[in-house]
């Protein structure tokens, strides 16, 4: 009898971890981590944040073995090194549609085949076998009667759209025209989606100023600076809608319709170097915030405001192996720990609020390094703030930036003197907030332990930033549901022992 009631538990188990409904936001999970958890322990995490949708940018057994019978949906990705292989040969293909796709299916949840990344534009040589590898995946899926179930598309940056703004008159790069119309016609004719790689961040920083950084973090803006396309008068209220609304009218062009869109990246750094001012936890946080806001109002953009904008956030974990600038290391919303980067639910539900309860004294961002740094010196030392975590090796130490130690060392400080007369200013290089900068396992004094509790043990702990997971929902009240509809099926079937 109680074998017979499990498939019960198990449907209501699902209905507690999944409760988004309508347009969904997904994550990318990447690969360039130094000490990446295990799959079973990202797996995890995906449900104890409630994520329904995640993209693979390869074929990573561990991981889609991790997420068989979640009923997470799964973009698994062909890396760039494989797309010549496939498209120069239909065996290949089938052969990783056979390893990489049917032997996981049906338990793992595989909806999509990602062919590449940003192909055209990142190696331009593999552009005239793109399409065929594009036909070769999708043959291969037709043999094994999985065509109705995987998509296959290839994700392309907003690189190939010669002229983005306005929207209305956006068309792709003509040099690119012949593989974009096939391309095109391919997902057209398999009900397909194209898939949009969309940073307002890079686009924000290239405009050298045209547009406003309110524009590209969703923020509302006044009636005068609002942005709108002279052509059709439609107004945009972000950078982001107009990125895909001007890969719409870049799709019409080709006399095509009918084709969604999918944002399969987007996000915003947390942390970036000299160079990078707009990198910054604030604008992280506030950008993933009204981004999850906005795709859950389950709309499109002003052209198609029928086709709500399924949207992947880049990414999971910060990916400190990448090459370049600083803020490519940034981009994560978790440390390999578990711990968040920011607060945030990825439900749309609504904002965080401060912990108003505390107040702590924070470097003030953008302020000359020179006095900076002495403030920082005096707290540590004639200040006497105890300056121990923010060493090499210890747990405050990353990110190592002179604004993420002065703001250790200046909080220390406040917190033992502000009732003997200690004040937040050390030279108009400190502000208070009721916000608590705790991250990872950097708890700032007077801050609760309790904030900033990683989900995974403490072996798995790598490199922290400003950050608090009070705002992300634990796995806790889940599983206290799931406990409570467990004993409740027991007690049930106990009484119906009993009677017979």
């Amino acid at each position: 009898m109680m074998l017979k009631l499990w498939p019960v538990i198990s449907l209501l188990i699902c209905g507690l971890l999944s409760n988004i409904v309508g347009a969904f936001v997904g994550i990318n999970i990447g690969t360039d981590v130094s000490n990446p958890p295990s799959a079973l322990d990202t797996v995890a995490l995906l449900k104890a944040h409630q994520i329904t949708h995640v993209r693979l940018f390869d074929a990573d057994a561990h991981m889609l073995k991790a997420l068989s019978n979640t009923g997470i949906e799964v973009i698994v990705g062909v890396t760039n090194d494989e797309v010549l292989g496939i498209g120069e040969s239909s065996s290949t293909a089938a052969a990783w549609v056979n390893n990489n796709v049917a032997a996981y299916m049906p338990s793992t949840n595989i909806t999509a085949i990602a062919v590449g990344s940003e192909v055209l534009t990142s190696i331009p040589n593999a552009a005239s076998v793109l399409v065929p590898a594009l036909n070769y995946l999708h043959k291969a899926l037709v043999a094994a009667n999985l065509n109705d179930r995987v998509k296959v598309s290839t994700p392309q940056s907003m690189d190939i759209i010669a002229k983005a703004f306005p929207p209305s008159t956006a068309a792709f790069n003509s040099s690119w025209n012949s593989t974009v119309f096939q391309i095109l016609q391919f997902l057209k004719s398999t009900n397909s989606y194209y898939m949009l790689n969309a940073y307002p961040y890079y686009e924000y920083v290239q405009s050298d100023g045209i547009f406003q950084i309110d524009y590209a973090l969703f923020q509302p803006l006044s009636p005068v600076k609002q942005v709108v396309d002279p052509n059709t008068l439609f107004h945009y209220n972000s950078m982001f809608d107009a990125m895909v609304d001007a890969t719409y009218n870049a799709i019409t062009a080709f006399n095509f319709s009918d084709i969604p869109v999918v944002v399969t990246e987007t996000g915003w750094p947390w942390f970036g170097g000299t160079k990078e001012p707009d990198a910054t936890l604030e604008n992280a946080e506030t950008f993933i915030k009204n981004l999850v806001q906005r795709v859950s109002n389950d709309s499109g953009p002003p052209s198609q405001p029928g086709i709500p904008i399924n949207t992947y956030i880049y990414e999971l974990f910060n990916e400190d192996k990448r090459p370049g600038p600083v803020s490519e290391r940034s981009w994560g919303i978790f440390f390999p720990n578990g711990s968040a980067v920011y607060p945030l639910n990825l439900d749309g539900s609504g904002d965080i609020s401060d912990n108003s309860s505390a107040v702590f004294c924070i470097a003030k961002p953008g302020v000359e390094t020179k006095k900076l740094q002495s403030g920082l010196n005096w707290a540590c030392g004639q200040g006497h703030a105890n300056c121990s975590d923010i060493q090499p090796g210890k747990s405050c130490y990353f990110p190592d930036s002179l604004e993420n130690h002065a703001s250790y060392a200046y909080n220390d400080y406040y917190q033992k003197m502000h009732t003997l007369g200690g004040t937040c200013d050390f030279d108009g290089t400190a502000t208070t907030t009721t916000r608590d900068p705790s991250y990872g396992s950097c708890s700032f004094t007077g801050s609760s332990n309790s904030s900033i509790v990683g989900l995974f043990p403490s072996t798995a702990l790598g490199p922290a930033s400003p950050v608090t997971a009070k705002g992300w929902r634990t796995l806790a009240p889940d599983l206290g549901n799931i406990l409570a509809i467990f004993l409740a099926v027991l007690l049930l079937e106990v009484n119906v022992m009993s009677r017979c």
